[in-house]
């Protein structure tokens, strides 16, 4: 973490800053409550669904379909969809406290009108519940799929290979057998199996879904004598489900496969000295263990004993080992290198920083970004219009114009199966969820599906200066001796003065002692003297150190010279001032460490397209200039109060499309809150950083932000190559379709086709190492191009 902000008695830079103010964004804390926004029902209080209420596992819930369902089945009787909350990721449906009373198997059997099951949520059983749901849900595709490889086998023998080709003109004039026939229906009654409860559910409530969308297009084609087609639709319309269920459960595993980092026990040190393996859960703060060399450690701690490098790319992504000894702090799902470290646990395992992460990530899927909720928003407009553009197709050529009745209905079902949104509604999510679980393995925690979109539109970046531009860390610039003394003589007077002090200017003085090889031996009678510097004896002479205003009063300013002075105070640095009774010894300069990447990382930040890069600081304006020189910011604000720096944050968002704010998430957080994102510094050992911003930075490394950038345009730009395809394809299919041009066939391969492709491509996001493509200028508003928002699930 960043240090504190200087304050020395001796500084002349003075950081104000307000105590941490947790901000909430209104997005977040929102919920709807409207029966006829599905997405507003899906997203619920925000944050973990637990908090307030009775959670359901339901199998089957999927997507945003069936989380319009379950509104509309449950929220007449809980007195509205704004008292439940959905975690589609898990399967969860929560109740909240403030819902209408009513029985767990009440709930239950309200659930199960809908066609789905649910059982109260057991997290020690979920896994294994939701595993039984997707064996059935393969069980059923699975005989399905083998009745019609069946009937489609049986018929090419019967038939050889003329016939086995005329099955997809519609046999021709030959008729069906029998056992084929027999063979087709049973592959539609099992590809339907789980789908007809659903579809029965919708019809009683005059609420058409995709579901239902399908058992028309099945029913319709029996009804022509089309029962291989139907079998079809049947059997891969039962796969795209599968596929949806494997998908979801695919990025679940990606975030659950976070809880494997932390190994299940810990070899604790008991009173008498021997060791035991003790399930992490049981350990208590306090206790000691041993991590050997190579094991991964179980508990946050401290090390108390031993020396080594630990690996903490799986927290914070840093690739190099971290050197630890007795004082350092380690974090659970970490890797110790060689060696032995004996570690005393700081925190419970319920309370690590990978316990957080894991909360944090599985909570995210309930803010859900814009291009998430648009295809709810789509689909509930969209399958009305499909099934009255289905009866015109069906109804109007032949009423019309004397088309063939056979010939119209066929083209209408062909409508109804491409139609099914199938490739748009399990893409989208999972990338989101995909791109939340990748981004946790590279040290970024993104807070929410909302998060993920908002930095590929940033266009504005304000900073904090401290921690952030540079290290927090102060250190000696230069030394200017003066007279006979020496620059040794001259350190080891100001480290004589600090040598028991823990302020970050005096660690900058005992470091460059240290470095010096001299030994810092502490003065005697020390005294601070308020607001101006420190005094005591040392080596038989009285000594003073401090601020130049010190030394006026010690009549010394004259003996200071001027170039040296103006030349450090132009520079931004501290001045300090070190004298005896006999006068002036020297001056001390003093800044804090620029990152020594900061350039670079501004550089590339200007080539991703965002336009304004903003330093706000409480820091002195020639402190402030002088590094947002060196570094490439574009605008300086400086000396500013908390309520100053939110005050440059409002002006900035009037003008600015997307602006984000990065500080260190607790004194920062008035401004943090006011821009439209909110970025931490060095998450890692600050809870208030973790819960404070919408997006935390595991370390203190500010190159993760064009990272950060590049993953968010990358993102949206697969969940584009998703949408544009699955539409092209659609909109393509409905054209031919109206000129009687398309057939079943076709619409199948596409619609199955384009669910494989689009899935895959989602799945890509799971692999992100590095910084993604940086998308075209204006091409990441993903809300302008891709009408005005983008895409959730349902089918």
């Amino acid at each position: 973490m960043a240090a504190p902000k200087q304050d020395h008695d001796h500084s002349r830079d003075k950081d104000h800053k307000h105590d941490h103010q947790k901000h909430v964004h209104g997005a977040d804390s929102s919920c709807c409550g409207s029966d006829s926004d599905a997405m507003c029902g899906d997203i619920g209080p925000v944050g973990n669904v637990d908090a307030a209420g009775r959670s359901f596992l339901v199998n089957g819930l999927d997507c945003a379909e069936e989380v319009s369902i379950l509104n509309k089945a449950l929220g007449p009787a809980v007195g509205g969809t704004e008292h439940l909350a959905f975690d589609v990721i898990n399967g969860r449906m929560t109740v909240l406290d403030t819902a209408t009373p009513l029985p767990d198997d009440r709930i239950i059997a309200l659930i199960g009108k809908t066609g789905m099951t649910a059982s109260v949520f057991d997290s020690g059983r979920a896994e294994v519940d939701r595993a039984a749901h997707l064996k059935r849900q393969k069980f059923f595709t699975a005989l399905s799929g083998g009745f019609w490889a069946g009937g489609f086998l049986y018929h090419a023998v019967e038939s050889g290979p003329a016939g086995a080709v005329q099955i997809f003109s519609d046999h021709g004039a030959t008729a069906m057998p029998v056992v084929e026939i027999t063979s087709f229906l049973l592959a539609i009654v099992f590809g339907a199996w789980l789908v007809a409860p659903k579809a029965w559910s919708s019809a009683r409530r005059l609420s058409p879904d995709m579901n239902l969308l399908m058992i028309i297009a099945v029913v319709g084609a029996i009804g022509l004598g089309a029962y291989f087609e139907a079998a079809t639709v049947a059997f891969f319309f039962s796969l795209s489900l599968y596929l949806e269920s494997w998908s979801v459960g695919r990025a679940r595993n990606a975030v659950a496969a976070l809880l494997d980092l932390a190994p299940p026990t810990a070899r604790v040190i008991r009173d008498d000295g021997t060791e035991a393996d003790v399930p992490a859960a049981k350990v208590v703060v306090g206790d000691k263990f041993i991590v050997r060399g190579g094991d991964r450690i179980a508990l946050d701690g401290e090390v108390v004993a031993g020396a080594g490098g630990v690996d903490q790319a799986p927290i914070t992504g840093e690739s190099a080992l971290v050197s630890k000894e007795p004082g350092d702090e380690v974090y659970a799902g970490t890797i110790n290198g060689e060696g032995t470290l004996t570690v005393r646990a700081t925190k419970l395992a319920s309370d690590t920083v990978l316990s957080k992460i894991i909360r944090m990530v599985g909570d995210a899927h309930s803010r859900r970004a814009d291009v998430e909720q648009w295809v709810a928003k789509f689909a509930r407009i969209y399958t009305p219009i499909v099934m009255v553009l289905a009866i015109l197709i069906a109804f109007v050529p032949p009423l019309a114009f004397g088309g063939a009745w056979a010939f119209w209905i066929y083209n209408a079902l062909v409508l109804l199966v491409i139609a099914c949104p199938c490739a748009l509604v399990i893409s989208t999510p999972v990338s989101i969820v995909a791109a939340l679980a990748s981004s946790a393995r590279n040290g970024v925690l993104i807070k929410g599906g909302a998060y993920v979109e908002a930095p590929a539109r940033l266009t504005a970046l304000a900073m904090d200066k401290t921690g952030t531009i540079t290290m927090g860390e102060p250190e000696v610039a230069s030394l200017h001796p003066l007279g006979d003394t020496s620059e040794r003589d001259l350190i080891a007077a100001a480290a004589a003065l600090e040598a028991r002090s823990s302020h970050p200017l005096a660690r900058a003085i005992l470091a460059r002692a240290e470095r010096d090889g001299i030994k810092a031996t502490p003065a005697e009678d020390t005294r601070t003297v308020p607001g101006r510097g420190v005094e005591g004896l040392h080596a038989g002479r009285a000594i003073w150190l401090g601020s130049d205003r010190f030394a006026t009063e010690k009549d010394m300013g004259a003996a200071m010279p001027r170039n040296v002075v103006d030349r450090i105070e132009g520079a931004g640095s501290t001045l300090v001032a070190v004298g005896d009774d006999k006068g002036l010894l020297g001056l001390i300069e003093l800044r804090d460490r620029i990152r020594p990447d900061a350039k670079g990382i501004v550089a590339k930040l200007h080539a991703q397209g965002v336009n304004t890069i903003v330093m706000l600081t409480g820091d002195n304006e020639r402190t402030a200039r002088a590094v947002a020189a060196e570094v490439g910011i574009d605008e300086v604000r400086a000396e500013l109060l908390p309520e100053d720096k939110v005050t440059a944050i409002e002006e900035l968002v009037a003008t600015h499309d997307m602006v984000a704010m990065i500080g260190d998430g607790v004194n920062d957080a008035p401004a943090m809150a006011r821009a439209h994102f909110a970025i931490a510094m060095g998450a890692v050992g600050s809870d208030a950083a973790i819960e404070t911003a919408d997006i935390a930075l595991m370390t203190d490394d500010i190159g993760k932000v064009p990272w950060l950038v590049g993953h968010s345009r990358r993102t949206m730009w697969i969940i584009r190559q998703n949408i544009g395809l699955s539409l092209a394809t659609k909109a393509a299919f409905v054209g031919l379709t109206a000129f009687g041009m398309a057939t079943m066939w076709g619409a199948i391969a596409a619609d199955v086709g384009v669910s494989l492709i689009v899935v895959a491509n989602a799945l890509r996001l799971l692999r992100a190492k590095g910084q993604g493509p940086a998308a075209p200028k204006g091409g990441e508003r993903v809300g302008e191009n891709m009408a005005k928002g983008a895409l959730a699930h349902g089918h």
